[in-house]
């Protein structure tokens, strides 16, 4: 069972409240583990231009109010973005599935930050991880259901109603 390319839907017998109601983005599996990004979760008080300001980037288009993702709880200060695969960044973009990619070095926010980049992207800071088996254990025990994305589910702004749609 393959999964990258998947979302994961949380049940509501979870028992992790990090992962309750979260819908995620499944961008690697392998035998090695699984890397995903939560699509649903915004961090209220953190922007786009935020997060520019931080890496001292500027912005000379209006994407600085963009929201930016709780993407999971590993590795918080790291950011992934997500995207439509009309873009491939110089320095490394991992193309998930033909449709979606996921780019994670700086260049991607220069380029969104300069009108350019992806037509569709959503950022996130963290991601979520499981090791060797893990993922497939906790789908076993009806902790997961599992469905092909769609791009108003990944990338729409309605963030509230993605794990009910």
């Amino acid at each position: 069972m393959d999964l990258a390319g998947k979302l994961l839907i949380a049940m509501p017998s979870i028992g992790d409240p990090q992962f309750s109601g979260s819908v995620i983005y499944v961008c690697t599996h392998s035998s090695e583990g699984t890397m995903g990004l939560i699509i649903n979760k915004v961090m209220p008080n953190l922007k786009f231009l935020d997060v520019l300001k931080q890496i001292k980037m500027t912005s000379s288009n209006a994407c600085g109010d963009l929201p930016v993702h709780f993407g999971g709880p590993v590795e918080h200060g790291r950011g992934f973005v997500l995207h439509s695969s009309d873009y491939a960044s110089e320095t490394g973009t991992l193309e998930v599935d033909g449709h979606t990619s996921m780019t994670a070095t700086t260049d991607v926010l220069r380029d969104l930050a300069s009108g350019g980049g992806p037509s569709m992207s959503l950022l996130a800071l963290g991601y979520a991880g499981w090791g060797p088996g893990q993922l497939e254990a906790e789908i076993a025990h009806n902790g997961w259901l599992t469905c092909d994305p769609k791009d108003d589910i990944l990338f729409g702004r309605a963030h509230e109603l993605k794990w009910t749609a």
